[in-house]
């Protein structure tokens, strides 16, 4: 058995990857320590710990909670976010799979329409999406899923067009055989294969949606529907007044469900990320 030779400069390596993780983590942990704070010793003193006497305990989320109505907002993020991600995995990985395996001319044309799409930068069409999401009463937690599934269509379908090649054609033509229907290959078949690259995508399209503020301030009607992202806007106050103590209570709150789900489905993110842009 071959004996491994040590990587030159291992501990360089360590060292720096250390420090840019430090650097990292160090806004989150800037924020959690400023939510504990009294407001007025937050610009003051942003990076020392809370002592006695700038320590506020919970009243900084207690006031946060209420000031902006945190768990209607939580409510409509949640929704949003579970939704938009359930449709673009379904939608998407249906697309890939025709993609893949059917050679035409419209099949190619989708997939390079799909690539172009990601490359297009959103300030081209935000004003027209506005204007085209209002005409068609989209203004809501519903009709923003297929906005979303618009714009998170590209970067999906690549990745999954990717996967579905390196799955053995011999597989789906098996379960054919057997009596299945196309669509009934794709749920028995298909989609338990693509299990790494659907949880990849879920990451990445959660954390996406659950931090936007541009496009729901875009195409909800704010007035009765807001996300997390935009109710926290809503603690300014006047003449660019900010209640500093709430707002980092309100981040932290915003921040804990992505994290927990970012970690609890980081194992599989690399994974799917490498087989749906390499394999094939």
């Amino acid at each position: 058995m071959e004996n491994k030779k040590p990587v030159k400069n291992g501990w360089l390596y360590t060292t720096i990857f250390t420090l840019l993780s430090v650097l990292y983590v160090m806004p989150i942990v800037v924020v959690l320590i400023n939510s504990f704070k009294r407001k007025t010793y937050i610009n003051r003193e942003p990076f020392s710990l809370p002592n006695e006497k700038t320590f506020e305990g919970l009243k900084n989320y207690i006031s946060g909670i209420e000031k902006i109505d945190f768990f209607a907002a939580f409510e409509n993020s949640l929704f949003i976010t579970i939704f938009s991600v359930a449709v673009i995995i379904l939608c998407t990985s249906m697309c890939a799979w025709y993609i893949s395996r059917v050679k035409n001319k419209v099949s190619s044309g989708m997939y390079y329409l799909c690539a172009f799409s990601m490359i297009v930068p959103f300030q081209m069409v935000m004003f027209t999406l506005s204007k085209i999401s209002d005409m068609l009463k989209l203004g809501n937690p519903v009709g923003i899923i297929i906005v979303y599934l618009g714009f998170g269509a590209g970067l999906a379908v690549f990745m999954f067009c990717g996967f579905v090649k390196a799955i053995p054609l011999e597989i789906e033509e098996a379960a054919m055989m057997d009596g299945c229907t196309p669509i009934q290959t794709y749920f028995k078949v298909v989609l338990p294969i693509l299990k790494p690259t659907c949880i990849s995508v879920a990451i990445l399209q959660a954390m996406w949606i659950w931090n936007d503020y541009l496009l729901p301030s875009l195409v909800l009607d704010t007035k009765r529907w807001k996300t997390i992202p935009i109710a926290v806007q809503y603690l300014k106050g006047g003449y660019g007044a900010v209640d500093m103590g709430a707002m980092m209570a309100m981040l932290v709150l915003a921040i804990i469900p992505i994290i927990i789900f970012y970690i609890a489905c980081q194992k599989y993110i690399v994974d799917g990320v490498v087989a749906g842009a390499v394999k094939g």
